[in-house]
């Protein structure tokens, strides 16, 4: 096996390290349509990830999409526990 097969630890640390800017560039791309799609965002966002590929790379942006629906989360609760 080569050392940059995704299924690798080696080769796993380096896709994701290649790969991190765009799975955030396109986690964010997602979460921009979260409110004008309403109640149809979580079907289009699971389509949308089914789509991407490697399925590594789809799991990044999944994890990126967690991150970030997370950390506003919390911070949307903050703002409002402040004000």
């Amino acid at each position: 096996m080569s050392a940059c097969k995704p299924t690798e630890p080696r080769g796993r640390r380096q896709f994701h390290q290649e790969h991190a800017d765009q799975a955030r560039v396109e986690a964010l791309r997602l979460l921009a349509q979260r409110e004008a799609m309403g109640p149809r965002w979580l079907a289009w966002v699971a389509t949308e990830l089914y789509h991407l590929k490697p399925s590594e790379f789809a799991n990044m942006v999944r994890r990126e999409l967690e991150r970030l629906s997370t950390a506003d989360r919390q911070f949307g609760q903050a703002s409002r526990e402040v004000h």
